[in-house]
Protein backbone atom coordinates (compact mmCIF):
# COMPACT_ATOMS: atom_id res chain seq x y z
CA UNK A 1 0.00 0.00 0.00
CA UNK A 2 1.61 3.57 -1.26
CA UNK A 3 2.06 5.76 1.55
CA UNK A 4 -0.25 8.61 1.44
CA UNK A 5 1.69 11.95 0.00
CA UNK A 6 2.36 14.07 3.21
CA UNK A 7 3.60 10.76 5.06
CA UNK A 8 5.86 9.89 2.12
CA UNK A 9 7.10 13.83 1.12
CA UNK A 10 7.86 14.56 4.86
CA UNK A 11 9.75 11.13 5.19
CA UNK A 12 11.85 11.69 1.87
CA UNK A 13 12.60 14.67 2.74
CA UNK A 14 14.01 14.13 6.11
CA UNK A 15 15.98 11.29 4.75
CA UNK A 16 17.63 13.80 1.94
CA UNK A 17 18.56 16.00 4.23
CA UNK A 18 19.87 13.54 6.88
CA UNK A 19 22.57 12.84 3.99
CA UNK A 20 24.15 16.09 4.70
CA UNK A 21 22.73 17.87 8.01
CA UNK A 22 23.14 16.56 11.52
CA UNK A 23 19.95 17.66 12.74
CA UNK A 24 17.75 15.93 10.02
CA UNK A 25 19.49 12.64 10.93
CA UNK A 26 18.64 13.54 14.51
CA UNK A 27 15.46 13.93 13.52
CA UNK A 28 15.45 10.87 11.15
CA UNK A 29 16.39 8.99 14.09
CA UNK A 30 14.00 9.94 16.97
CA UNK A 31 11.06 9.11 13.81
CA UNK A 32 12.43 5.66 13.76
CA UNK A 33 12.93 5.24 17.31
CA UNK A 34 8.70 6.51 18.52
CA UNK A 35 7.80 4.00 15.55
CA UNK A 36 9.53 1.39 17.10
CA UNK A 37 8.02 2.61 21.14
CA UNK A 38 5.96 5.34 21.09
CA UNK A 39 6.93 6.36 24.40
CA UNK A 40 10.52 6.27 23.70
CA UNK A 41 11.26 9.58 23.71
CA UNK A 42 8.61 11.24 26.69
CA UNK A 43 7.41 15.28 26.64
CA UNK A 44 7.69 17.80 23.46
CA UNK A 45 11.58 18.78 25.05
CA UNK A 46 13.04 15.62 24.09
CA UNK A 47 11.83 15.83 20.65
CA UNK A 48 14.99 17.43 18.36
CA UNK A 49 14.13 20.23 16.16
CA UNK A 50 13.86 18.46 12.76
CA UNK A 51 11.10 15.88 14.38
CA UNK A 52 8.23 16.18 11.99
CA UNK A 53 5.19 16.83 14.38
CA UNK A 54 2.83 17.86 11.11
CA UNK A 55 2.49 14.19 11.25
CA UNK A 56 2.45 13.07 14.63
CA UNK A 57 0.30 13.47 17.74
CA UNK A 58 0.84 12.65 21.48
CA UNK A 59 -1.64 10.33 22.11
CA UNK A 60 -1.87 6.99 24.10
CA UNK A 61 1.03 7.77 26.44
CA UNK A 62 3.69 8.15 23.24
CA UNK A 63 4.04 10.06 20.05
CA UNK A 64 2.09 8.29 17.15
CA UNK A 65 1.37 8.87 13.59
CA UNK A 66 -1.95 11.11 13.46
CA UNK A 67 -4.86 8.92 13.65
CA UNK A 68 -5.75 9.39 9.78
CA UNK A 69 -2.51 7.73 9.14
CA UNK A 70 -2.96 4.31 11.37
CA UNK A 71 -3.04 2.31 8.51
CA UNK A 72 -0.20 2.84 7.09
CA UNK A 73 1.95 2.62 10.89
CA UNK A 74 4.11 -0.32 9.63
CA UNK A 75 4.91 0.77 6.28
CA UNK A 76 6.05 4.19 7.34
CA UNK A 77 7.79 2.47 10.33
CA UNK A 78 9.46 0.00 7.86
CA UNK A 79 10.32 2.60 5.82
CA UNK A 80 11.91 4.69 8.54
CA UNK A 81 13.94 2.37 10.24
CA UNK A 82 15.60 0.83 6.85
CA UNK A 83 16.72 4.40 6.47
CA UNK A 84 18.15 5.43 9.77
CA UNK A 85 20.56 1.72 9.69
CA UNK A 86 21.51 2.81 6.20
CA UNK A 87 22.65 6.62 7.29
CA UNK A 88 23.69 5.94 11.11
CA UNK A 89 27.57 5.98 10.41
CA UNK A 90 27.43 7.08 7.59
CA UNK A 91 29.45 10.39 6.98
CA UNK A 92 28.02 13.45 6.03
CA UNK A 93 28.52 14.84 1.98
CA UNK A 94 27.96 18.35 1.33
CA UNK A 95 24.53 20.14 0.67
CA UNK A 96 24.71 19.81 -2.78
CA UNK A 97 27.65 17.59 -3.90
CA UNK A 98 28.93 16.91 -6.94
CA UNK A 99 26.95 14.19 -9.22
CA UNK A 100 29.38 11.28 -8.89
CA UNK A 101 28.98 11.80 -4.84
CA UNK A 102 25.39 12.11 -5.37
CA UNK A 103 25.15 8.95 -7.33
CA UNK A 104 26.81 6.80 -4.70
CA UNK A 105 24.36 7.73 -2.17
CA UNK A 106 21.30 6.98 -4.53
CA UNK A 107 22.99 3.98 -4.76
CA UNK A 108 22.59 3.08 -1.25
CA UNK A 109 19.28 4.52 -1.28
CA UNK A 110 18.19 2.36 -4.25
CA UNK A 111 19.96 -0.88 -2.62
CA UNK A 112 17.74 -0.22 0.22
CA UNK A 113 14.37 -0.02 -1.57
CA UNK A 114 14.04 3.38 -1.00
CA UNK A 115 13.25 4.14 -4.46
CA UNK A 116 11.26 7.52 -4.49
CA UNK A 117 14.11 9.46 -2.39
CA UNK A 118 16.71 8.10 -5.46
CA UNK A 119 14.18 10.17 -8.09
CA UNK A 120 14.18 13.33 -5.30
CA UNK A 121 17.90 13.08 -4.79
CA UNK A 122 18.58 12.60 -8.88
CA UNK A 123 15.90 14.85 -10.56
CA UNK A 124 17.60 18.39 -9.47
CA UNK A 125 20.89 16.77 -11.23
CA UNK A 126 18.80 15.38 -14.14
CA UNK A 127 16.89 19.14 -14.24
CA UNK A 128 20.63 21.15 -15.01
CA UNK A 129 22.55 17.82 -17.22
CA UNK A 130 22.24 18.40 -21.17
CA UNK A 131 22.94 15.76 -23.84
CA UNK A 132 23.75 11.90 -22.82
CA UNK A 133 24.00 13.12 -19.22
CA UNK A 134 20.46 14.15 -19.11
CA UNK A 135 18.95 10.97 -20.59
CA UNK A 136 20.73 8.89 -18.72
CA UNK A 137 20.05 10.64 -15.58
CA UNK A 138 16.11 10.54 -16.83
CA UNK A 139 16.64 6.46 -17.09
CA UNK A 140 17.88 5.91 -13.37
CA UNK A 141 15.59 8.02 -12.28
CA UNK A 142 12.61 6.21 -14.57
CA UNK A 143 13.76 2.49 -13.18
CA UNK A 144 13.43 3.54 -9.41
CA UNK A 145 10.44 5.11 -9.73
CA UNK A 146 9.30 1.77 -11.72
CA UNK A 147 9.91 -0.11 -8.92
CA UNK A 148 8.93 1.94 -6.59
CA UNK A 149 5.35 1.40 -8.72
CA UNK A 150 5.97 -2.20 -7.94
CA UNK A 151 6.25 -2.22 -4.82
CA UNK A 152 2.95 -0.13 -4.26
CA UNK A 153 1.25 -2.48 -6.90
CA UNK A 154 0.98 -0.17 -9.85
CA UNK A 155 2.43 -2.96 -12.04
CA UNK A 156 1.21 -0.90 -15.33
CA UNK A 157 3.31 1.62 -14.13
CA UNK A 158 6.11 -0.29 -13.27
CA UNK A 159 6.49 -2.28 -16.23
CA UNK A 160 6.07 1.25 -18.50
CA UNK A 161 8.99 3.01 -16.80
CA UNK A 162 11.16 0.25 -16.16
CA UNK A 163 10.92 -0.14 -20.07
CA UNK A 164 11.69 3.39 -20.85
CA UNK A 165 14.34 3.61 -18.13
CA UNK A 166 15.94 0.50 -19.70
CA UNK A 167 16.17 1.79 -22.94
CA UNK A 168 17.74 5.67 -21.50
CA UNK A 169 20.74 3.63 -19.96
CA UNK A 170 21.73 0.93 -22.48
CA UNK A 171 24.77 1.79 -24.30
CA UNK A 172 25.40 4.98 -22.35
CA UNK A 173 28.33 5.83 -19.94
CA UNK A 174 27.75 8.43 -16.64
CA UNK A 175 30.99 9.68 -14.53
CA UNK A 176 32.67 7.49 -16.12
CA UNK A 177 30.31 4.52 -15.08
CA UNK A 178 29.33 2.42 -17.42
CA UNK A 179 25.66 1.52 -17.43
CA UNK A 180 25.04 -0.81 -20.10
CA UNK A 181 25.57 -3.86 -18.03
CA UNK A 182 23.15 -2.31 -15.57
CA UNK A 183 20.53 -1.83 -18.43
CA UNK A 184 21.22 -5.63 -19.49
CA UNK A 185 20.93 -6.76 -16.05
CA UNK A 186 17.17 -4.85 -16.14
CA UNK A 187 15.94 -6.17 -19.09
CA UNK A 188 16.09 -9.80 -18.01
CA UNK A 189 14.31 -8.26 -14.98
CA UNK A 190 11.65 -6.63 -16.33
CA UNK A 191 11.31 -9.89 -18.36
CA UNK A 192 10.42 -11.87 -15.23
CA UNK A 193 8.02 -8.92 -13.86
CA UNK A 194 6.37 -9.40 -17.30
CA UNK A 195 6.10 -13.10 -17.09
CA UNK A 196 4.32 -12.89 -13.53
CA UNK A 197 1.67 -10.58 -15.34
CA UNK A 198 -0.61 -9.00 -12.47
CA UNK A 199 0.75 -10.50 -10.33
CA UNK A 200 4.01 -9.14 -10.05
CA UNK A 201 3.92 -7.11 -7.18
CA UNK A 202 3.29 -9.68 -5.05
CA UNK A 203 4.93 -12.87 -6.89
CA UNK A 204 8.42 -10.33 -7.88
CA UNK A 205 11.77 -11.43 -5.68
CA UNK A 206 13.43 -8.75 -4.71
CA UNK A 207 16.78 -9.53 -4.62
CA UNK A 208 16.44 -9.90 -8.70
CA UNK A 209 16.69 -6.01 -8.42
CA UNK A 210 19.98 -5.08 -10.37
CA UNK A 211 22.76 -3.42 -8.47
CA UNK A 212 22.82 0.30 -9.14
CA UNK A 213 25.78 1.45 -10.97
CA UNK A 214 28.41 2.75 -9.68
CA UNK A 215 32.55 2.38 -9.27
CA UNK A 216 32.91 -0.55 -7.37
CA UNK A 217 35.15 1.44 -5.08
CA UNK A 218 32.22 3.88 -4.47
CA UNK A 219 29.84 1.12 -4.07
Amino acid sequence: MPLPLPLRNCLAGLILDSLHDDGARRGLEAVAAVCADPGALEGPDVLPEPFPREIFERRDGGWRLKSGFKAHEKEFAERAERARRLLHLRPFDAEDPPLEVALVAAALLFHAHLYFEVHELLEPYWLRAEGGDREALQGLIQVAVGFQHLANGNVSGARALLHDGCGRVLDRTLERVPLDPFGRALQRTLDRVLSLGEDASRGFEWNDVPRFPVRISDA
